[in-house]
């Protein structure tokens, strides 16, 4: 009698904590983000598939005292860079930051050829003396330095030259990891709503440096006329929806507002 009450015992145990981690495992599934399988990287995805076109972002802290200097540094030795056909890249935009983190540059390069193109220009530009005189020169100004390599969104702009003047926003939004792709759904509609008034100049995600890192590139007359257009925004169809289903998807956002250099292709 006994060993049937053990052995009616463990049936029963073992049937209840059986249905318990089915339960459990059934709550479980509730919340636990199904796998994707994918064939692709993220950055093929989203990325231009008509070019190779790769972007490098420097961000430069200045010694508040050398920024004049600086600046004029720059705009005696970044242009010829840029025109010289020697080198596959070309400066994009060269700005100062104006609200935002102060006495700091910012320079946008882009790289047409993709990795391969990076790698000659870093090449040549070390058998370029007037460049690693600028180096040696720029580093005795500086307070910290560091950079990203960008891949640019399909559904974005390519940056060209435009006339000024104009100022430029550079909103920075560090994601959470996983949400390229959702982020990317969302602005390839959201970017027909901020063309209307001419105001987006480009849009980048990171491939080296701080990852899940994405910047949108604006340009405005002025101050005013980016409050105008950005309250404006909010009164067509689908913003609302689109700044509600992106918001959860950023970890942190920052914004700054910039003046181009003399030299800027974009005024």
């Amino acid at each position: 009698l006994k060993c049937r009450l053990c052995l009616t015992f463990v049936f029963c145990f073992s049937h209840r904590s059986l249905s318990a981690f089915r339960e459990d495992s059934w709550f479980k599934s509730l919340f636990v983000r199904k796998v994707d399988p994918r064939k692709d990287a993220h950055s093929h995805l989203l990325a231009k598939k008509e070019d190779n076109n790769l972007y490098k972002i420097q961000f430069h802290n200045v010694k508040p005292e050398c920024l004049d200097a600086y600046n004029k540094l720059c705009e005696d030795v970044l242009p010829s860079i840029h025109a010289d056909s020697e080198y596959p890249c070309e400066l994009v935009g060269t700005w100062n930051t104006w609200y935002g983190e102060q006495d700091q540059a910012v320079h946008l390069w882009r790289y047409r050829g993709g990795y391969p193109a990076l790698t000659e220009v870093m090449n040549k530009l070390r058998q370029n003396k007037a460049f690693m005189d600028y180096r040696n020169e720029r580093g005795k100004m500086l307070l910290s330095r560091r950079n990203q390599l960008l891949r640019e969104f399909s559904f974005w702009n390519e940056p060209v030259p435009r006339p000024g003047p104009n100022i430029y926003e550079l909103r920075s939004y560090q994601l959470r990891p996983g949400t390229m792709i959702e982020w990317g759904n969302y602005w390839a509609r959201a970017i027909e709503i901020r063309q209307q008034n001419h105001e987006a100049v480009g849009g980048f995600f990171s491939q080296i440096g701080n990852l899940y890192t994405v910047h949108h590139l604006w340009a405005y007359k002025d101050l005013q006329s980016r409050e105008d257009t950005r309250n404006a925004a909010w009164q067509r169809e689908g913003w609302d929806e689109v700044v509600y289903y992106t918001v959860p998807l950023i970890q942190h956002m920052e914004s700054r507002i910039m003046i181009p250099m003399k030299t800027s292709p974009l005024k």
